[in-house]
């Protein structure tokens, strides 16, 4: 059931998520929710030197009578080497918040009763905690990849060598095994640049009062279970809240490019949809792959395509404005050969509201942890295509451990899926027998996924209104104390 009150009256949550929308979607679905069903008004942080268009328009879509948005004045990064990562930048802005972030707790008049971060946000928990506020992390990837930031520090200390060198794999407690080369980017080699302040964040989550984490019972079942008996044995461990999935509603988007009326004259469950996320760029080469494996296949498909990109796998996460056509990169007569079956969207595309659409069928998609589980609460199996960050990690989980997961083979551990595996993972998503098996296992924990969110007894729910309570409560004795 909806809460409503006034907002002045109501207890305060301040949020700060990293910049990119794969970090401002599930914390601003996470104020909503806050504020919908446990009485919280909220504060987003957001940082003016990441904004966008399509950040103002989530913001905007939010309901302005219990959630706000603050942009936190430009910060300087022009000390930074220009080839520097997009982690590195995402680092370094949050260590230099903190003084901006001191003068908006200062400036709220309605005192916050928790502030929470994200994963990258670690270092401001020590600010939040001087100020006499509790601080949380929003974990917005799995309980997998927790286990493996959390392990991540002793492993450093214990393994002498790049982890992707390692000859065995990892075996970390619930687990599915890891090899080093599925480790996300910064953690394979010692030497990459998001290495050494990846070890300084993770080291840092021990300041929290908790994590709460994007995923639900059902979906890391074993995880959990590990989880749960090591923050019996370890002292200092902050207690991990499983609140997801929190996951956009789709209420903001638009459909400029007839896709979803294209959709609507599609049979049910038959359309392969192909999208890398909000970050994610092919190589030229990939792109030409992708396209005749598409075609090779007979699927009907929707592809969001974008311009390639030969050096990084997530420029679009920081590219914005681009002019140029992503058509003219694709095999020459490819759009009309597959005029018929096929549909291109250039750029961008509404995603849940394709995901949700009775017509389709599968998802091609680089399983970053926000789009696996918009596919999930849909009940859409998915074709693994990882591409930066942890979403290898991702693509083993959702392949060997979860069951909704096709994994194409590459040609080597890094490279290219060649356009025969393309076609033959199409093929056996949309009609073949494991296809069904996955289909059946997605209706499977889309069913568990509303469960575990529904009022008033879903897991996530009930854990999510017992922080709440604490967090009430919290505000309750700092106003009587005053």
């Amino acid at each position: 059931m909806a809460v409503e009150g006034n907002e002045s009256q109501r207890p305060h949550v301040v949020l700060l998520p990293s910049p990119g929308m794969g970090h401002v979607i599930p914390l601003a679905d996470f104020a909503v929710r806050l504020a919908a069903y446990h009485g919280f008004s909220a504060t987003l942080l957001t940082f003016s030197n990441f904004d966008s268009p399509a950040q103002a328009a989530l913001l905007s879509s939010l309901p302005s009578d219990s959630v706000s948005s603050v942009s936190l004045p430009y910060i300087s990064l022009s000390d930074l080497p220009p080839d520097s990562p997009i982690g590195v930048h995402l680092c370094v802005l949050l260590a230099r918040c903190l003084p901006l972030l001191r003068d908006a707790f200062l400036s709220f008049q309605n005192p916050a009763a928790a502030f929470v971060c994200d994963l990258f946000g670690s270092e401001t928990l020590s600010l939040v905690r001087e100020l006499g506020v509790p601080g949380y992390i929003f974990f917005t990837s799995n309980l997998t990849r927790l286990t493996l930031g959390l392990h991540l520090p002793r492993l450093d200390e214990t393994i002498d060598v790049d982890f992707e060198d390692l000859p065995d794999p990892v075996r970390l407690p619930g687990c599915v095994t890891l090899r080093g080369t599925d480790f996300p980017d910064p953690f394979r080699k010692k030497s990459h640049p998001m290495y050494a302040p990846f070890i300084r964040i993770m080291s840092k989550y021990s300041d929290a009062a908790g994590i709460l984490v994007n995923s639900f019972e059902e979906m890391e079942p074993e995880v959990l279970k590990a989880i749960r008996e090591e923050e019996q044995v370890e002292a200092g461990r902050p207690p991990v809240h499983l609140v997801g999935p929190m996951v956009r509603s789709g209420s903001d988007e638009t459909d400029e490019s007839g896709c979803l009326e294209w959709l609507d004259r599609q049979p049910a469950d038959s359309v392969l949809f192909v999208s890398f996320g909000s970050g994610g760029s092919l190589s030229t080469e990939q792109m030409q792959e992708m396209a005749l494996g598409l075609e090779a296949s007979g699927q009907r498909f929707l592809w969001v395509v974008r311009c390639p990109n030969d050096k990084e796998k997530n420029t679009a996460f920081i590219t914005t404005g681009n002019k140029d056509d992503p058509s003219k990169y694709l095999p020459e007569g490819f759009l009309e050969r597959t005029k018929d079956v096929g549909f291109v969207v250039l750029s961008w595309a509404p995603q849940v509201s394709v995901l949700a659409h009775a017509a389709t069928g599968g998802f091609f998609s680089h399983c970053g942890w926000n789009s696996t589980l918009e596919s999930t609460v849909h009940g859409v199996p998915m074709i693994a295509h990882p591409l930066y960050a942890e979403q290898r990690l991702n693509a083993v989980l959702l392949a060997e451990a979860v069951g909704i997961t096709i994994r194409p083979r590459a040609r080597e551990p890094y490279g290219i899926v060649g356009r025969e595996e393309i076609a033959a993972a199409a093929k056996e998503l949309m009609q073949g027998e494991k296809g069904k098996a996955l289909r059946r296992r997605a209706k499977e924990l889309q069913e568990a996924a509303s469960r575990a969110l529904a009022p008033p007894g879903g897991s996530s729910y009930k854990v999510l209104q017992g922080v709440a309570n604490k967090w009430k409560e919290g505000a309750s004795q700092h106003v009587a104390s005053d």
